[in-house]
Protein backbone atom coordinates (compact mmCIF):
# COMPACT_ATOMS: atom_id res chain seq x y z
CA UNK A 1 0.00 0.00 0.00
CA UNK A 2 1.23 3.52 -0.75
CA UNK A 3 0.95 6.05 2.02
CA UNK A 4 -2.50 7.59 2.45
CA UNK A 5 -2.99 11.36 2.64
CA UNK A 6 -5.74 13.94 3.06
CA UNK A 7 -7.83 15.13 0.14
CA UNK A 8 -5.91 18.41 0.05
CA UNK A 9 -2.53 16.65 -0.05
CA UNK A 10 -3.76 14.25 -2.73
CA UNK A 11 -5.00 17.13 -4.90
CA UNK A 12 -1.65 18.91 -4.58
CA UNK A 13 0.25 15.77 -5.62
CA UNK A 14 -2.16 15.19 -8.51
CA UNK A 15 -1.70 18.74 -9.83
CA UNK A 16 2.08 18.29 -9.71
CA UNK A 17 1.77 15.16 -11.82
CA UNK A 18 -0.69 16.90 -14.16
CA UNK A 19 2.00 19.44 -15.00
CA UNK A 20 4.28 16.63 -16.17
CA UNK A 21 1.42 14.94 -18.05
CA UNK A 22 0.72 18.16 -19.95
CA UNK A 23 4.42 18.51 -20.79
CA UNK A 24 4.47 14.93 -22.09
CA UNK A 25 1.35 15.58 -24.18
CA UNK A 26 2.95 18.65 -25.75
CA UNK A 27 6.06 16.60 -26.56
CA UNK A 28 3.84 13.85 -27.99
CA UNK A 29 2.13 16.40 -30.25
CA UNK A 30 5.52 17.72 -31.38
CA UNK A 31 6.72 14.19 -32.11
CA UNK A 32 3.56 13.43 -34.09
CA UNK A 33 4.16 16.56 -36.17
CA UNK A 34 7.75 15.50 -36.85
CA UNK A 35 6.51 12.05 -37.82
CA UNK A 36 4.09 13.55 -40.32
CA UNK A 37 6.92 15.70 -41.71
CA UNK A 38 9.19 12.74 -42.44
CA UNK A 39 10.24 12.43 -46.10
CA UNK A 40 8.57 9.70 -48.14
CA UNK A 41 10.29 6.67 -49.64
CA UNK A 42 9.01 5.72 -53.09
CA UNK A 43 8.54 1.98 -53.52
CA UNK A 44 10.12 0.88 -56.81
CA UNK A 45 7.62 -0.44 -59.39
CA UNK A 46 9.60 -3.69 -59.57
CA UNK A 47 8.88 -4.25 -55.88
CA UNK A 48 5.22 -3.26 -56.14
CA UNK A 49 4.71 -6.00 -58.71
CA UNK A 50 5.83 -8.60 -56.18
CA UNK A 51 3.91 -7.30 -53.16
CA UNK A 52 0.83 -9.52 -53.42
CA UNK A 53 -1.49 -10.97 -50.80
CA UNK A 54 -4.22 -13.57 -50.52
CA UNK A 55 -7.35 -12.00 -49.06
CA UNK A 56 -9.81 -14.87 -48.61
CA UNK A 57 -10.28 -18.64 -48.76
CA UNK A 58 -11.17 -18.36 -52.45
CA UNK A 59 -7.51 -17.37 -52.96
CA UNK A 60 -8.36 -13.93 -54.27
CA UNK A 61 -5.13 -12.01 -54.80
CA UNK A 62 -4.62 -8.34 -53.96
CA UNK A 63 -1.75 -5.98 -54.59
CA UNK A 64 -0.48 -3.46 -52.08
CA UNK A 65 -2.40 -0.85 -54.03
CA UNK A 66 -5.60 -2.88 -53.65
CA UNK A 67 -5.23 -2.85 -49.87
CA UNK A 68 -5.73 0.92 -49.88
CA UNK A 69 -9.32 0.53 -51.07
CA UNK A 70 -10.65 4.04 -51.69
CA UNK A 71 -8.24 5.67 -49.24
CA UNK A 72 -4.95 7.42 -49.91
CA UNK A 73 -3.37 6.17 -46.68
CA UNK A 74 -2.76 2.62 -45.47
CA UNK A 75 -1.75 1.35 -42.04
CA UNK A 76 -0.42 -2.21 -41.96
CA UNK A 77 0.16 -4.21 -38.79
CA UNK A 78 2.73 -6.98 -39.18
CA UNK A 79 1.18 -9.85 -37.17
CA UNK A 80 3.75 -12.50 -36.24
CA UNK A 81 2.84 -15.84 -37.83
CA UNK A 82 5.41 -17.55 -40.02
CA UNK A 83 4.48 -19.90 -42.88
CA UNK A 84 5.65 -22.89 -40.84
CA UNK A 85 4.21 -22.10 -37.40
CA UNK A 86 1.08 -23.94 -36.36
CA UNK A 87 -0.45 -20.93 -34.64
CA UNK A 88 0.05 -17.22 -34.22
CA UNK A 89 1.99 -15.24 -31.65
CA UNK A 90 -0.05 -14.87 -28.39
CA UNK A 91 1.28 -11.34 -27.88
CA UNK A 92 0.16 -10.33 -31.38
CA UNK A 93 -3.23 -11.86 -30.57
CA UNK A 94 -3.37 -9.68 -27.45
CA UNK A 95 -2.78 -6.61 -29.63
CA UNK A 96 -5.25 -7.78 -32.29
CA UNK A 97 -8.05 -7.88 -29.72
CA UNK A 98 -7.88 -4.08 -29.78
CA UNK A 99 -8.46 -3.66 -33.53
CA UNK A 100 -12.14 -4.58 -34.02
CA UNK A 101 -14.13 -1.62 -35.26
CA UNK A 102 -11.22 0.80 -35.62
CA UNK A 103 -11.23 0.45 -39.42
CA UNK A 104 -14.70 2.06 -39.62
CA UNK A 105 -13.42 5.23 -37.99
CA UNK A 106 -10.13 5.32 -39.91
CA UNK A 107 -12.05 5.02 -43.16
CA UNK A 108 -13.56 8.44 -42.47
CA UNK A 109 -10.07 9.93 -42.20
CA UNK A 110 -8.97 8.62 -45.63
CA UNK A 111 -7.13 5.65 -44.09
CA UNK A 112 -7.37 1.89 -44.55
CA UNK A 113 -6.28 -0.59 -41.88
CA UNK A 114 -4.99 -4.08 -42.74
CA UNK A 115 -3.18 -6.81 -40.79
CA UNK A 116 -0.60 -8.90 -42.68
CA UNK A 117 0.91 -12.28 -41.80
CA UNK A 118 2.88 -14.86 -43.76
CA UNK A 119 0.83 -17.83 -42.58
CA UNK A 120 -1.66 -19.33 -45.10
CA UNK A 121 -5.01 -17.59 -45.42
CA UNK A 122 -6.88 -20.68 -44.18
CA UNK A 123 -5.11 -20.41 -40.81
CA UNK A 124 -5.76 -16.68 -40.60
CA UNK A 125 -9.47 -17.04 -41.30
CA UNK A 126 -9.81 -19.87 -38.79
CA UNK A 127 -8.16 -17.73 -36.11
CA UNK A 128 -10.35 -14.73 -37.01
CA UNK A 129 -13.45 -16.86 -36.55
CA UNK A 130 -12.17 -18.31 -33.28
CA UNK A 131 -11.28 -14.88 -31.85
CA UNK A 132 -14.29 -13.03 -33.28
CA UNK A 133 -12.09 -10.55 -35.14
CA UNK A 134 -13.63 -8.49 -37.95
CA UNK A 135 -10.66 -6.48 -39.24
CA UNK A 136 -9.10 -7.22 -42.63
CA UNK A 137 -6.31 -9.81 -42.30
CA UNK A 138 -4.41 -10.95 -45.39
CA UNK A 139 -1.73 -13.51 -46.12
CA UNK A 140 1.48 -12.45 -47.80
CA UNK A 141 1.97 -14.64 -50.85
CA UNK A 142 4.95 -17.04 -50.58
CA UNK A 143 6.84 -15.42 -53.48
CA UNK A 144 6.48 -11.93 -52.00
CA UNK A 145 9.20 -10.25 -49.93
CA UNK A 146 6.99 -7.56 -48.43
CA UNK A 147 7.54 -8.37 -44.74
CA UNK A 148 11.19 -9.15 -45.37
CA UNK A 149 11.76 -5.79 -47.07
CA UNK A 150 10.08 -4.01 -44.17
CA UNK A 151 12.45 -5.73 -41.76
CA UNK A 152 9.97 -7.85 -39.78
CA UNK A 153 10.53 -11.31 -41.33
CA UNK A 154 13.71 -13.32 -41.73
CA UNK A 155 14.07 -16.64 -43.57
CA UNK A 156 16.68 -19.37 -42.98
CA UNK A 157 19.80 -18.84 -45.04
CA UNK A 158 18.75 -15.36 -46.15
CA UNK A 159 20.64 -12.31 -44.94
CA UNK A 160 18.18 -9.47 -44.16
CA UNK A 161 18.57 -6.27 -46.14
CA UNK A 162 17.79 -4.03 -43.14
CA UNK A 163 18.36 -4.48 -39.40
CA UNK A 164 15.31 -4.83 -37.20
CA UNK A 165 14.28 -1.44 -35.78
CA UNK A 166 17.01 0.16 -37.91
CA UNK A 167 19.66 0.05 -35.18
CA UNK A 168 20.73 -3.55 -34.60
CA UNK A 169 23.40 -5.48 -36.52
CA UNK A 170 22.27 -7.38 -39.60
CA UNK A 171 22.63 -11.12 -38.81
CA UNK A 172 24.56 -13.46 -41.06
CA UNK A 173 21.93 -15.29 -43.12
CA UNK A 174 23.81 -18.57 -42.83
CA UNK A 175 23.28 -18.56 -39.06
CA UNK A 176 19.49 -18.29 -39.31
CA UNK A 177 18.00 -21.75 -38.81
CA UNK A 178 14.31 -20.95 -38.43
CA UNK A 179 11.93 -18.42 -39.93
CA UNK A 180 11.70 -15.44 -37.59
CA UNK A 181 8.89 -12.92 -37.26
CA UNK A 182 9.04 -9.61 -35.39
CA UNK A 183 6.29 -7.10 -34.54
CA UNK A 184 5.91 -3.86 -36.42
CA UNK A 185 3.58 -1.33 -38.00
CA UNK A 186 4.13 0.27 -41.40
CA UNK A 187 2.38 3.20 -43.05
CA UNK A 188 2.02 3.90 -46.78
CA UNK A 189 0.52 6.66 -48.85
CA UNK A 190 -0.61 7.34 -52.36
CA UNK A 191 -0.80 10.77 -53.88
CA UNK A 192 -3.68 12.24 -51.80
CA UNK A 193 -4.82 14.29 -54.79
CA UNK A 194 -4.48 11.60 -57.47
CA UNK A 195 -5.44 8.33 -55.77
CA UNK A 196 -5.40 6.55 -59.14
CA UNK A 197 -1.65 7.07 -59.40
CA UNK A 198 0.38 3.85 -59.52
CA UNK A 199 3.00 5.26 -57.18
CA UNK A 200 3.05 4.20 -53.52
CA UNK A 201 5.25 5.66 -50.82
CA UNK A 202 6.50 4.23 -47.54
CA UNK A 203 6.06 7.02 -44.98
CA UNK A 204 6.69 5.40 -41.59
CA UNK A 205 7.43 2.18 -39.74
CA UNK A 206 7.84 1.41 -36.06
CA UNK A 207 8.89 -1.74 -34.24
CA UNK A 208 9.36 -3.33 -30.82
CA UNK A 209 8.19 -0.93 -28.07
CA UNK A 210 7.16 1.50 -30.80
CA UNK A 211 3.96 -0.50 -31.33
CA UNK A 212 3.05 -0.22 -27.63
CA UNK A 213 0.54 2.65 -28.10
CA UNK A 214 -1.64 0.37 -30.25
CA UNK A 215 -2.46 -1.73 -27.19
CA UNK A 216 -5.41 -0.16 -25.38
CA UNK A 217 -5.23 -2.71 -22.54
CA UNK A 218 -1.69 -1.61 -21.71
CA UNK A 219 -2.67 2.07 -21.80
CA UNK A 220 -5.50 1.32 -19.36
CA UNK A 221 -3.22 -0.68 -17.05
CA UNK A 222 -0.80 2.25 -17.00
CA UNK A 223 -3.55 4.26 -15.26
CA UNK A 224 -3.77 1.84 -12.31
CA UNK A 225 -1.67 1.73 -9.10
CA UNK A 226 -0.17 -1.67 -9.96
CA UNK A 227 0.32 -0.88 -13.64
CA UNK A 228 1.42 -3.66 -15.96
CA UNK A 229 3.01 -5.56 -13.07
CA UNK A 230 5.50 -7.35 -15.32
CA UNK A 231 8.80 -6.58 -13.58
CA UNK A 232 9.10 -9.93 -11.83
CA UNK A 233 8.10 -12.07 -14.81
CA UNK A 234 10.66 -14.06 -16.84
CA UNK A 235 9.85 -11.69 -19.72
CA UNK A 236 7.40 -8.83 -19.97
CA UNK A 237 4.51 -10.52 -21.81
CA UNK A 238 4.90 -13.95 -20.22
CA UNK A 239 1.44 -13.63 -18.66
CA UNK A 240 -0.36 -13.03 -21.97
CA UNK A 241 -2.62 -15.72 -23.43
CA UNK A 242 -5.02 -15.74 -26.35
CA UNK A 243 -8.27 -14.46 -24.89
CA UNK A 244 -9.93 -17.90 -24.88
CA UNK A 245 -6.95 -19.56 -23.16
CA UNK A 246 -7.01 -17.85 -19.76
CA UNK A 247 -8.00 -20.17 -16.92
CA UNK A 248 -10.78 -17.88 -15.69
Amino acid sequence: MPYVVTSEEWTKARIALLTKEKELQRLRDELAAERRALPWERIPPSKLETYTFTTDAANKTATLSDLFGNASQLIIVHHMWSPTDETNCPSCSFFADQYNGVDVHLKHRDTSFVVVSRAPIEKLEAMKKRMGWTFKWVSQNPTSTFNQDLGVSVDPGVTPTVPYNYTGPIPDGSTIKFAAEMPGVSVFSKDPVNKDSNEIYHTYSTFARGVDPLNVAYQLLDLTPIGRDEDRLPWTMEWVRRKDEYED
